[in-house]
């Protein structure tokens, strides 16, 4: 009997719970990039859970799962892979990169340069890897958490707005109030929850649900709607460079996936408001130098831009 999306969600939440305390959106955020086919950034200082999460989901999934630890000498070779001479069989032999994997975590991927951060862009965008002229797929799924530090920004390469508008969203952990932080002490007290966690989500599964969320329901009015808040991004004031339209596209596929994982067959306005910030914010290139003020600015077209108040159902 195939899961209703809302079962699925709670479901895989409730099994990343035993691990993770507290972050429900931001679970629920990752969950609905995966199911929509995209890529997350999750920035935030060290030590907030972002490799713990990373494992506990591809766990969750009996998923592969591959780590690169991003450094300045680290190679685009390092990412995909290349091919060997093998002296007893004669020829050439490939040697896979972690990126043939299922859940890649690319921690730090600040701290390589930009012609290694770039090694990942044909994986992310085309799902295919090209080593010595020859094209090879890295995993079915294939889904990429990218990791970095916002505060430690010496000798590092901040991600060109091309390689941002990649990821579907960015998030970030933040740091546990004072009640889970007690919480977080009192479940790791004796034992790793990690450990001993076992997967409640089949990879045919996970197929099933992106086919299920894809005929999720969107009225002509929610996709105006849609379009006024990215047109919103274009002509603000301080705006260099608006949201453009693989924005547009990841913002119809996250609100599918959210509305779905929600129990819904149709999209609601709340939909859009409530990952409209994931989904755009960094994507949007600010005339001076201020990291939250994309997210300030989408926060207010979100105030000002009129919600319809059609049937959405139909």
């Amino acid at each position: 009997m195939e899961l209703s999306g809302k079962e699925l969600a709670d479901k895989v939440m409730g099994n990343i719970a035993k691990v993770i305390v507290g972050k429900e959106y931001t679970v629920k955020l990752l969950l609905t990039a995966l199911i929509a086919d995209g890529h997350v950034l999750l920035e935030d200082v060290p030590g907030t859970g972002k490799t713990k999460l990373a494992k506990t989901l591809a766990k969750s999934l009996n998923a592969d799962f591959a780590r690169i630890q991003f450094t300045p000498d680290l190679l685009p070779s390092d990412i995909t892979g290349l091919n060997i001479y093998d002296r007893q069989k004669n020829e050439f032999v490939l040697r896979k990169g972690p990126v043939f994997t299922n859940i890649l975590l690319a921690d730090e991927i600040n701290r390589a340069t930009p012609r290694t951060q770039a090694g990942l862009l044909e994986c992310m965008e085309e799902r295919q890897v090209t080593i010595d002229g020859v094209t090879y797929e890295p995993g079915q799924p294939f889904f990429v958490i990218a990791t970095q530090n916002p505060v430690e920004t010496a000798g590092t390469f901040p991600l060109p707005e091309a390689q941002m508008d990649r990821f579907m969203l960015k998030l970030s952990m933040g740091l546990p109030g004072r009640d889970e932080e007690l919480a977080i002490l009192n479940r790791y007290m004796n034992e790793e929850p990690l450990a001993a966690l076992d997967a409640v989500l089949t990879l045919e599964e996970l197929k099933e649900a992106k086919e299920a969320a894809n005929r999720i329901f969107v009225h002509p009015c929610i996709l105006q709607y849609m379009v006024d808040i990215v047109e919103g991004t274009r002509s603000a004031e301080g705006v260099v460079m608006g949201v453009s339209p693989r924005g547009s596209l990841a913002l119809l596929r996250c609100v599918k996936t959210y509305a779905y994982l929600n129990g819904r067959d149709y999209v609601i306005p709340d939909d859009v408001k409530e990952i409209a910030v994931p989904v755009l914010s960094h994507r949007i290139v600010m005339g001076y130098s201020d990291n939250s003020g994309a997210e300030k600015l989408l926060e207010k077209i979100l105030q000002n831009t009129t919600v319809p108040t059609e049937d959405f159902a139909k």
